[in-house]
């Protein structure tokens, strides 16, 4: 669904990445994993459009969506999820849920939202600014799926939260990929990755340095850890 071909970008004058080049299919996670400042988050934007200075090519259902501005790529099924969720604080839960704009065919209803995410619909008058940071990650991620998004870039998305939530957003994810959405995830913590994932990608120094399935990573799990400082 999603593919990256030869992504070139910086900041200024240093290169960020190099000749990256990755896919996600249909139904299928796909971990992005490596050190501070490799890169990562900068190729999520450069997959939304949101980074100026990229050269390369980006498409999306084989649709070159390279040139296109980053509200035509959400139009299209494309979803952003970012590290720091950039969701409405003075909004309620439902008020965040229901403003954007949605891709008709493939948004999931409110009721489907509010049987995934059980605590949203507990919560749906509350503000999102008081919102624990594990109800914020998952009104973020149900707020794209509500809009339509076919293919979701999550960028940290269990940084900072208590096992029990990163649990939770496990089993989101499988839901929604069982509804054959894709996910492209920006991930520090590897055997949470192992558990969602079914394939991934090191990046270490703005380029793509391994490519490896669950059972590699779990054989080369102390080498990963180490090269990742972790």
């Amino acid at each position: 669904m999603l593919e990256v071909e030869d992504v070139t970008a910086a900041y200024g004058e240093a290169r960020v990445l190099e000749g990256v080049s990755l896919r996600v299919g249909a139904g299928e996670v796909v971990t992005l994993v490596g050190r501070n400042g490799a890169g990562k988050t900068t190729l999520l934007r450069c997959a939304m459009g949101l980074h100026p200075r990229m050269t390369g090519r980006v498409t999306l259902d084989g649709r070159d969506v390279t040139q296109a501005p980053p509200h035509r790529r959400a139009r299209l099924g494309l979803g952003y999820v970012p590290d720091d969720r950039g969701i409405y604080a003075g909004l309620s839960v439902e008020e965040n849920l229901t403003l954007p704009p949605v891709k008709g065919g493939s948004e999931w209803p409110l009721s489907r939202v509010y049987e995934t995410f059980p605590v949203l619909a507990d919560r749906r008058r509350a503000p999102g600014g008081k919102l624990s940071g594990g109800e914020q990650q998952m009104l973020a991620l149900a707020r794209v799926l509500r809009a339509g998004a076919r293919v979701l870039l999550c960028d940290e998305p269990t940084e900072g939260l208590a096992p029990v939530v990163v649990q939770r957003i496990a089993e989101i994810l499988r839901v929604a990929t069982g509804l054959g959405v894709a996910v492209l995830l920006v991930e520090q913590n590897l055997r949470f990755a192992t558990t969602v994932a079914d394939r991934h990608y090191l990046l270490a120094q703005g380029r793509i340095e391994l490519s490896l399935d669950n059972a590699a990573v779990r054989e080369r799990e102390e080498e990963l850890l180490t090269h990742l400082g972790l």
